[in-house]
């Protein structure tokens, strides 16, 4: 099976972030409005991305660290399907905002950091959580130093032996999906390379097509 494609909408405004959208909106699965968009906009921006697109899966990037019921459910009422929590956010928190999303009909991610805990991980999945991330940090990726290795595909695998859904994320381009080829990925996002991309539509389409070889 294919993995969902979910482009990450970072742009500090939503004019700009409607312009690309509207371009690859048809060839994407799953809208983020992300951190950065979120902070300069508020959760405006889940509303009007809602609105505009309410055929898609729209998750709020909100990396929810504490008071987990009262953001998740702000998150929720503004139309989003899914939001997402720190890894280093308590179990207690991690509970919470599972309340909220049985209540709502959502789910939940939770973002991986550099560290990573297998039995945390399945307390997290004991307690309803759907979704985890794994991910390359903007800043390391920065550095060029961190790359997609043998450790990624086997935390891949046993988080996705676990029962969740597994994200990848990290400046991914079409040419590094091979990497992950014939692995348990359910979701990969691409942030730049389509939002600021020339042509938004083109990019979706060629990950898409990468996507499609990797996991053909």
């Amino acid at each position: 099976m294919l993995p969902r494609l979910q482009v990450a909408v970072d742009n500090l405004d939503l004019v700009s972030a409607f312009r690309a959208l509207q371009q690859c909106a048809d060839e994407v699965d799953v809208i983020e409005c992300g951190t950065i968009l979120i902070i300069n906009e508020g959760l405006r921006a889940v509303r009007e991305i809602r609105a505009l697109f309410p055929e898609k899966t729209i998750l709020a990037d909100v990396r929810i660290a504490e008071a987990g019921s009262l953001i998740s459910r702000q998150c929720y009422e503004a139309g989003a399907d899914w939001v997402s929590c720190v890894a280093g956010a308590s179990l207690t928190t991690i509970a919470q905002v599972v309340a909220a999303a049985k209540e709502h009909g959502g789910e939940v991610q939770v973002e991986l950091g550099e560290s990573y805990d297998a039995t945390r991980a399945q307390a997290w999945r004991d307690l309803g959580v759907q979704h985890v991330i794994v991910k390359r940090s903007r800043d390391r990726e920065a550095t060029g130093t961190l790359t997609w290795g043998p450790q990624d595909i086997e935390r891949i695998r046993e988080l996705a032996w676990m029962g969740f859904t597994v994200t990848v994320t990290g400046g991914i381009t079409a040419d590094e999906l091979d990497a992950f080829a014939g692995t348990p990925v359910g979701v990969v996002i691409a942030g730049r390379s389509i939002m600021g991309a020339e042509d938004p539509r083109a990019s979706a389409i060629e990950l898409r097509d990468a996507m499609g070889r990797a996991w053909s």
